[in-house]
């Protein structure tokens, strides 16, 4: 059954509470509910307490404009006191950059891991061409034009046009695109040109994993790698063979090594 939590701003966050033992919180990235980090869930669960939620306008999860990354680390933070008053959090993709900013903020998270976190370089040609994605994207949701708000990120991400076609009509994939837009802004594209946001990164102390894998573009190894540095209590792994979309089979063993080697369990 569907558990809700309520965020500082009245709004409805639902999540599915598995397990038993220390608390760990998921997080998803673009596109990703639930259901996405289900298989994994169920995994840490053999270890752990696993709160795996749907981010706001996702899922059963309700939604309260206007859009703030602030809304967002409130939304983990009310998933946290469900959770006991702290947790550890795991975060793929744009999830990992959300769980960056929180943990940046100071919430009661124990252990940090993030999961390929799509941060780009700080060229000023990419920056540029993070941030006109993002723009092209928001025209596209604005006038309501769903699909070509989805194809433009996913052929912007490499996929073959044939491929982000049959995507972009999907109904499930529509219904979270006008969630996009709080990706781009949790991972400052418009902001910052999608650039690591490297204070935050210095002000994180908790043991924080950096995770990616040996067969995905290389930004993500490059951003997992100098975030690693960047980080007062940082590790990296690379996951062999493994690309943005490893397996839970993979990747679960990974967590539960990092996490149960924190000393308060």
């Amino acid at each position: 059954m569907t558990d809700f939590a309520t965020s500082a701003d009245g709004t409805r966050i639902a999540y599915d509470r598995l397990g038993g033992g220390p608390a760990v919180v998921l997080i998803g990235g673009m596109f990703c509910a639930r259901p996405a980090t289900r298989e994994l869930a169920g995994r840490l669960a053999e270890r752990f307490t696993v709160l795996n939620y749907d981010r706001r306008g996702r899922g059963e999860s309700d939604d309260t404009p206007p859009y703030a990354v602030r809304r967002e680390i409130e939304d983990l933070a009310a998933l946290i006191t469900e959770a006991g008053g702290s947790a550890a959090v795991y975060g793929h993709s744009s999830g990992a950059g959300l769980a960056l900013e929180a943990a940046a903020a100071g919430w009661p998270i124990t252990r940090l891991v993030l999961h390929e976190p799509p941060y780009g370089s700080d060229d000023e040609d990419e920056r540029r061409t993070a941030r006109e994605l993002a723009e092209n994207v928001q025209a596209a949701l604005k006038d309501d034009r769903r699909a070509d708000a989805i194809k433009l990120f996913l052929a912007a991400s490499g996929m073959p046009p044939e491929m982000a076609e049959g995507m972009a009509a999907d109904p499930d994939m529509q219904a979270v695109a006008p969630t996009m837009p709080y990706d781009f802004e949790v991972m400052g594209d418009t902001a910052r040109g999608g650039a690591i946001p490297e204070d935050l990164a210095r002000a994180i102390t908790v043991p924080t994993l950096l995770i990616a894998g040996s067969a995905s573009p290389p930004f993500f190894r490059d951003a997992a790698t100098r975030l690693t540095a960047l980080l007062p209590n940082g590790e990296y792994t690379l996951l062999e063979g493994q690309d943005h979309a490893a397996p839970a089979d993979q990747v679960a063993p990974v967590i539960t090594s990092f996490l149960a080697a924190d000393p308060r369990d």
